[in-house]
């Protein structure tokens, strides 16, 4: 307590500045009084001014030291106001009285203002009593001093000695201070102004004496007088006389609030532009606006947006319908959970046509309302809810703004203070509209952004394989992850084909790129696959095809007007035979896939990556491998393996080790591979196939080998005839000797050496006829009188289908049938 001083004080750090210390703590006499008027400190200037000494007084009534009844105008200040000056009269310790310039304080207890309704005895607290006492001469005359002094200042000044004590202050210092010059004359700072900033200022003046340099400080003060605090600038400059001899300091402050303030708002705009927006998710973007407004321009945000909003739809045009129905998106609060809500994130609450979100939205404009008594009744007569969380923690100034973007109203966002002591301005409605106005144009993309991507997902889920059908050569399981929001919905796509011969082909691309455009391209090229497929191209001629559609694609795109860029695409193409147990596979750019074992064992076979499709003019190349039966064989995307924070191998090395675990089926294992990959959201879109390989046994699979002789005709019908037998399918045998009759006869009429007929049986009846010549046959229709022409008409009549695919050797025609489910056993007895 800077007035304590002499024996009160005699450990205080500030009486013992130095040996030769020019300050004399006891010119002043202080003392402090609690709240029930009993003195609890004196100092040393006390004693010199009234002659008690310490032990004489602490602990005795204040009113005992006064000469007479204090006037009840006094009293009632003192009850009232937190600072009181005037003249007192004192009873010396000899029984004389004695006028004294008396300046009060009042101090809570820690030093700060609860809050306590004015008028009210404040219990707890104390009052800080100080006086100056009587000057000694000054060896420099008053008048020369001043001249010097205010001469040099235009500002809020005040002049101080070497004591670090008032001698002048000008007009606009008794302004800001709300004394006049002779309250204040002969006391330090820091008994004029009861703040923490006092002692820095005077710290700050010492400074000044000791180096003759000037000294510069910014403050925030809670004047006496004041409602609010206020920012100043401040100049401590020492004050010479014509012999350079320092005679005292000057002290010239300015009040710098209106700047102070208009630099926290372009920081906290320059705050906004960062922090809001960071993503393309609508409620993390309502969040980053409540955010950002919290503590620097409110104390409590809401922001609620129309219900049709978060559904990527646009409102309805014109003033929302009565009453106003808003769903809560977020909020944030100075006071830690946000104890204020009474409405929940994602609810949606009715709000009255004269409440302050109803007004701002039907006015197309932001409004600022004090909360008002009769303003606080109409709320509770509404919604009572909120009317008692407002009186509860005081709301007294709101602000609501509406979010407008691109010509729609999106919603409002509502700043409100209970712990700003000052209301809503001007200034403060200009700060929320630029932040809520750029909350709104992220908001607004974020709900177009949300459109597109769920028509990019519908777009695409109705493009990939609803389901995928039961193969004799595999088994599968798939998944597929879109990516993250932030990313975009992508064009992976997978597929798996059934082929001729019991073969199936297994397909997983991916497109460059995200978006509608991504997956329309997905589902252009994921058709042309199959078209391909089913004309039994080999994989590498496959891709060949596939690489002249994308350039075609991207020349397409090159004229569109809404399209940029070229269009890209990775593919991977497999086909496995069950019979012979071997996978071709070519790849264009694309990860090579994981191959299991059933002995455990995971290889990444060496498959040649080839150029991504769409460059051109570069081949690929075909690997065959044989597989053991039960091998599970991955196909993949890259947004399995190629996370943010691990490179390709770390990633190719978790899922070798997944594949190498034993798993209950397919389906745990593919589970399993993501959980392991991504636990998070996945960055790109992932698209995962996974197959485990069947073997068709000789029990399944029969051949021979046909002369190039017409009479082998029959021969070839009997041994069909007698497998069918074998195997139970007597039913099917009239159709098959017709098609073996005519497959065998036109091999032997029209194809070469060698021939061979091969019966399969899987979930179908396959015949295969293959020959060493690559003419293809085509159907026509037979005129009257021809002898030929048919025989492939009555084979595709009496078959599911039939097709011709070419081999290395030659070509093999093939027709398939369906064969009925066994009939039940019967039940009927004689």
């Amino acid at each position: 307590m800077n007035a304590m001083t002499g024996s009160d004080t005699a450990g205080d750090d500030r009486a013992a500045w130095r040996p030769d210390d020019p300050i004399d703590e006891s010119a002043t006499a202080g003392a402090c009084v609690d709240a029930n008027g009993i003195v609890t400190r004196w100092s040393e200037g006390a004693r010199r001014l009234l002659g008690y000494r310490s032990t004489e007084v602490v602990g005795r009534p204040a009113a005992s030291l006064i000469a007479g009844e204090p006037p009840a105008e006094t009293l009632r200040s003192l009850k009232t106001l937190p600072r009181w000056n005037g003249t007192a009269t004192l009873l010396h310790r000899d029984g004389h009285h004695l006028a004294v310039n008396l300046l009060a304080h009042r101090r809570e207890p820690g030093g700060e203002d609860e809050g306590e309704d004015e008028g009210e005895d404040q219990g707890g607290g104390e009052w800080l009593l100080v006086a100056p006492l009587a000057r000694s001469a000054s060896p420099l005359h008053d008048d020369t001093l001043v001249m010097w002094a205010f001469t040099r200042s235009p500002l809020t000044t005040a002049l101080y000695d070497t004591g670090l004590r008032l001698r002048r202050a000008n007009a606009d210092m008794e302004r800001v201070i709300g004394l006049p010059e002779a309250a204040m004359q002969g006391l330090r700072v820091s008994e004029i102004v009861v703040d923490p900033e006092s002692d820095r200022t005077e710290q700050c003046m010492r400074r000044a004496l000791e180096t003759g340099e000037q000294q510069h400080l910014q403050q925030s003060l809670h004047l006496a007088g004041h409602e609010s605090a206020s920012v100043w600038t401040t100049l401590l400059t020492p004050v010479r006389d014509a012999e350079g001899t320092i005679r005292g300091v000057l002290l010239s402050a300015y009040d710098v609030t209106e700047e102070h303030l208009a630099r926290g708002r372009l920081a906290l705009l320059n705050e906004a532009s960062i922090r809001i927006g960071s993503t393309l998710d609508l409620a993390r973007t309502a969040q980053e606006l409540a955010d950002v407004a919290i503590p620097q321009l409110a104390d409590f945000v809401t922001v609620d947006l129309l219900p049709a909003i978060e559904g990527g739809d646009d409102p309805r045009a014109g003033s929302p319908p009565s009453p106003v129905m808003l769903r809560r998106v977020a909020y944030q609060s100075v006071l830690e959970g946000c104890p204020e809500v009474v409405v929940e994130r994602g609810t949606v609450a009715a709000y009255p046509d004269d409440s302050t979100a109803a007004r701002c939205l039907t006015a197309g404009r932001p409004l600022i309302e004090n909360v008002t008594a009769s303003a606080m009744d109409r709320v509770a007569s509404q919604t009572p809810d909120r009317a008692e969380r407002m009186r509860h923690y005081g709301f007294h100034s709101v602000l609501a703004v509406p979010m407008r973007a691109r010509g729609i109203t999106l919603g409002v966002a509502t700043f409100s203070r209970h712990r700003h002591p000052e209301p809503f301005e001007q200034d403060d409605l200009l700060l929320g509209e630029e932040i809520t106005a750029r909350a709104a144009v992220c908001i607004d993309n974020a709900r177009r952004y949300s459109r597109e991507r769920r028509t990019s997902l519908t777009l695409q889920s109705s493009l990939l394989p609803q389901r995928l059908p039961p193969q004799a050569a595999v088994d599968v399981a798939s998944r597929y992850l879109p990516a993250s929001t932030q990313a975009g919905v992508g064009g992976d796509w997978f597929d798996v084909i059934p082929l001729s011969g019991a073969r199936v082909a297994l397909v997983v691309g991916d497109v460059v790129g995200h978006g509608i455009q991504a997956s329309a391209a997905m589902g252009r090229l994921r058709t042309a696959v199959r078209t391909l497929a089913d004309v039994d191209l080999p994989p590498d001629e496959l891709l060949t095809h596939l690489d002249d559609m994308v350039i075609h694609l991207s020349a397409e795109a090159e004229s569109a007007a809404d399209v940029v860029g070229d269009i890209g695409a990775t593919c991977l193409y497999a086909v496995y035979d069950p019979v012979s147990r071997r996978c071709a596979m070519a790849r264009a750019g694309h990860p090579v896939p994981a191959l299991a074992t059933p002995d455990g064992a995971v290889v990444f076979p060496d498959i040649p990556a080839g150029p991504p499709l769409g460059l051109g003019g570069l081949p690929f190349e075909v690997t065959e491998i044989e597989l053991p039966e039960g091998s599970v064989l991955a196909l993949y995307t890259d947004g399995l393996i190629e996370a943010r924070g691990r490179d390709l191998d770390e990633g190719l090395d978790a899922l070798r080790k997944v594949l190498a675990r034993p798993a209950p089926s397919l389906e745990s294992t593919c589970d399993t591979v993501l959980q392991t990959l991504l636990p998070d959201h996945p960055a790109d879109d992932v698209a995962l196939l996974m197959a485990r390989t069947r073997a068709l046994d000789a029990a399944h699979v029969a051949t021979w080998d046909v002369p190039p002789d017409p009479s082998a005709v029959a021969e070839t019908r009997k041994n069909a005839t007698r497998q069918l037998a074998a195997w139970g399918l007597d039913e099917a045998a009239f159709v098959t000797e017709l098609v073996v009759s005519e497959l065998v006869t036109n091999a032997i009429r029209y194809g070469g050496a060698p021939i061979q007929l091969r019966l399969i049986r899987d979930r179908n009846l396959i015949c295969e006829v293959s020959d060493g010549s690559n003419t293809t046959p085509h159907l026509r229709r037979a005129r009257t009188f021809d002898e030929g022409g048919r025989g492939l008409l009555l084979v595709a009549q009496l078959t599911q289908g039939w097709g011709t695919r070419q081999t290395y050797t030659g070509k093999t025609i093939w027709a398939e049938q369906t064969l009925s489910p066994p009939s039940p056993p019967s039940t009927q007895t004689d």
